[in-house]
């Protein structure tokens, strides 16, 4: 992992959620047709406003997945058990919606995501995990 990934994850004491957007490799790019990726994010950023950190990271290696997010808990989620969620194939706005709903009633650990996200829901290898939640 690059110094620069490092050092812009999140703490595990983070006071919200942070929400991470792969926009890098096939991600945020014409390889997902029909999605206006810089509305997705920009309506992402808006609907969750302060509730959680957005942030946008080059290429979290689930390229298969496309446009992939990830929620990772706040501290206080983390305490009760919350852990990060990774969503992939988020190419719908009913995607992103159900998302920031989840989000703004405080995310993983706090409440369940609503029951549509499981389709969207899947485990990365335990090396692209350790690469995004290294702390």
């Amino acid at each position: 992992m690059s110094k620069r990934t490092r050092r812009t994850a999140p703490a595990a004491g983070a006071a919200r959620p942070t929400v991470t957007v792969c926009r890098g490799c096939c991600c945020g790019t014409p390889e997902v047709p029909g999605l206006d990726h810089t509305a997705q994010l920009r309506d992402l950023r808006q609907a969750v406003g302060g509730a959680a950190t957005v942030r946008v990271t080059d290429c979290l290696d689930a390229c298969e997945r496309a446009n992939v997010i990830v929620v990772q808990p706040s501290a206080e989620g983390r305490r009760a058990g919350g852990r990060p969620v990774w969503l992939g194939l988020v190419n719908d706005p009913d995607a992103t919606t159900d998302i920031t709903t989840w989000i703004k009633d405080g995310g993983p650990g706090i409440t369940d995501p609503p029951g549509i996200l499981d389709l969207y829901a899947f485990r990365p290898s335990r090396r692209v995990q350790a690469e995004l939640h290294d702390e």
